[in-house]
């Protein structure tokens, strides 16, 4: 694919392909890695880890923690009826 690079400011830039950045879930402040080697350079979409519940569940303390006092506290929120 050719792109054409803009000057904005002291720096050059190119656009990122709509198709690009939809199957990557990219968004205005996403980071992407470059990988530079010689004249060539890539871009490429970290990979967003992605969790299972088991994984989590297996993770957790065989007993949760108690807080003194939780059931006593007032509400603070929305939480109140």
């Amino acid at each position: 694919m050719l792109q054409t690079l803009r000057r904005a400011g002291g720096s050059l830039v190119m656009t990122v392909p709509k198709a690009f950045v939809e199957q990557n879930q990219l968004q205005d402040g996403s980071q992407v890695d470059l990988l530079l080697e010689g004249a060539r350079m890539t871009v490429s979409a970290p990979r967003r880890h992605r969790y299972k519940l088991e994984d989590l569940l297996a993770e957790m303390p065989g007993e949760l923690p108690r807080v003194e006092g939780w059931d006593a506290m007032r509400p603070v929120g929305k939480e109140a009826p």
